[in-house]
C-alpha cells in the first residue's frame, strides 16, 4: 500500500463529447494522463499531474479517478498513501486546456489528521457541481477517544461549484461505511448526486446503501438500505457495487445497481453477481437477480444505461485467465441477455469498464500483455 507501484494496471477512463478516450494511471509516484482519438490505437505522450512523486494508492478498488467536463475540462483525483497504515489525503487536479497542462493539485478535505481518507470517487453532473466522495475514520477515531462503539468508517463528501477551483468543506454522507469498497456514485437528471456503498448493518451485514448529496449544506442526508442479501462477514470484501441512473429526462425512474454478495449459506450457493433496480422516489429495489454464481472469483461489476438499453460487465478468473463476460437488457433491466465472452487474456488484469462513443457502447480493459483496448460490444 505504501510502496511505488511501477507499471501498475489500474486505471480508470472517461470519453469526452468529441469521442476522445482518456485515461489515468499511477507510475513510479506519479499520476499519469493521456488521451487516444482513435478508439484506444494509440495514445498521445502521458502528462504527470502532481509534480513530484507520492506513494498512490493504485490497486483493486482504489485507483486514480478522471472525469471530462462538457468544454475538454480534466478533472483528476487520487489517494496519496501516507505513513501511517490505511491513511491517506485525496488530492484534486484540473486541466482547464483540454489536457494540455494541469493546475497545481492539492487536498480536498481540510481535516489534515494522518488517518483515513481513502477509496476517492468523483462525480460531475451536467450542471457543472463535482462532487468527490470518500471513505474516513475520523468519526472512529474519535468514538474510541469517547469510549463509545462505532463501527467501520464513514462516508464523506465534498464538492465544487466553479468547475474545480476549490470545494467547499467537506460534510459526512453517512457512519458505519464498510473501510475498503469502492463508492458508486451516478447522477439524478436534475444533477443531483447519488451514492452508492457497502454498508456495516447490525451483526456485520455487509449490504449497500444509497443516499442522494444533499443540495445544502444545511439539509440532512437521507439514506436508504438499497440490498438485502444480509452476507454477514466480519472484514472489508473489497467489492464495490455499480450504479447508473435508469430512464432519461423525463422518463427517469430511478437507478440500475450490480454488486457482488457473499451469500450465507453453508454450501456457497447464494454467493455471486446481482442486479436489482431501486425507485429513485418510493427507494424501493426490486428482487435481486442472480446473473453470475461465485464460481472462478467472479466481481467488479460494470454498469452503462442509454435509455432502455443497458449493459453489464464483468470479471472472472480461473488459474491464470481472466475472462470479461457481459450481458446486455434492451427493456431497462426488466430482462437480461445470457452471458456472453467479450475478453479474455492471460497474466495480470485490470478490472472492466464501459464507455460509449456515438450510441456505439464498448469495454475497455487493460491487461499485462494486451494494454489498454476498447473491445466494440456487438
Amino acid at each position: 500500500h505504501t510502496k511505488y507501484q511501477a507499471g501498475s494496471l489500474a486505471v480508470s477512463v472517461a470519453m469526452d463529447a468529441q469521442g476522445a478516450l482518456w485515461r489515468v494511471t499511477e507510475k513510479d509516484g506519479m499520476v499519469m494522463v493521456d488521451v487516444s482519438r482513435d478508439l484506444a490505437k494509440t495514445f498521445s505522450k502521458p502528462l504527470a499531474v502532481n509534480s513530484a512523486p507520492q506513494k498512490i494508492a493504485a490497486d483493486g478498488e482504489a485507483r486514480p479517478k478522471i472525469a471530462i467536463g462538457p468544454q475538454g475540462q480534466v478533472y483528476i483525483t487520487w489517494t496519496e498513501a501516507l505513513k501511517q497504515p490505511y491513511a491517506g489525503y485525496i488530492w484534486f487536479a484540473r486541466s482547464i486546456n483540454q489536457g494540455k497542462s494541469f493546475e497545481k493539485p492539492f487536498i480536498v478535505h481540510q481535516d489534515r489528521a494522518e488517518i483515513t481518507h481513502r477509496f476517492d470517487s468523483i462525480n460531475l453532473a451536467k450542471n457543472g457541481t463535482i462532487t468527490v466522495s470518500w471513505v474516513d475514520k475520523r468519526d472512529l477515531i474519535a468514538a474510541k477517544a469517547a469510549g463509545r462503539p462505532y463501527e467501520g468508517a464513514a462516508i464523506y463528501y465534498a464538492r465544487s461549484f466553479d468547475n474545480g477551483a476549490s470545494f467547499v468543506a467537506e460534510k459526512k454522507l453517512a457512519d458505519s461505511s464498510c473501510e475498503c469498497c469502492r463508492i458508486a456514485m451516478a447522477n439524478k437528471p436534475d444533477g443531483t448526486a447519488v451514492a452508492m456503498w457497502r454498508h456495516v448493518f447490525a451483526g456485520n451485514e455487509r449490504d449497500h446503501m444509497i443516499a442522494e448529496i444533499p443540495s445544502s449544506a444545511s439539509q440532512p442526508a437521507v439514506i436508504k438500505r438499497a440490498t438485502y442479501g444480509r452476507w454477514k462477514i466480519d472484514g472489508c470484501p473489497h467489492h464495490g457495487a455499480a450504479l447508473v441512473s435508469g430512464g432519461e429526462g423525463q422518463d427517469w425512474w430511478g437507478y440500475h445497481m450490480a454488486w457482488f454478495d457473499g451469500g450465507n449459506d453453508a454450501n456457497g450457493q447464494s454467493a455471486g453477481l446481482y442486479y436489482a433496480r431501486m425507485d429513485g422516489v418510493a427507494w424501493a429495489s426490486t428482487p435481486a437477480k442472480k446473473f453470475a454464481g461465485s464460481k472462478n472469483l467472479v466481481g467488479h461489476p460494470a454498469l452503462l444505461s442509454v435509455g432502455e438499453n443497458v449493459y453489464l460487465v464483468w470479471r472472472e478468473s480461473e488459474a491464470k485467465t481472466h475472462k470479461i463476460l457481459g450481458k446486455y437488457s434492451d427493456d431497462g433491466g426488466r430482462n437480461w441477455s445470457e452471458p456472453k465472452l467479450l475478453a479474455e487474456t492471460t497474466g495480470k488484469a485490470d478490472y472492466p469498464h464501459l464507455v460509449s462513443r456515438d450510441k456505439q457502447v464498448y469495454l475497455a480493459w487493460q491487461t499485462a500483455q494486451e494494454g489498454l483496448r476498447l473491445i466494440s460490444w456487438q
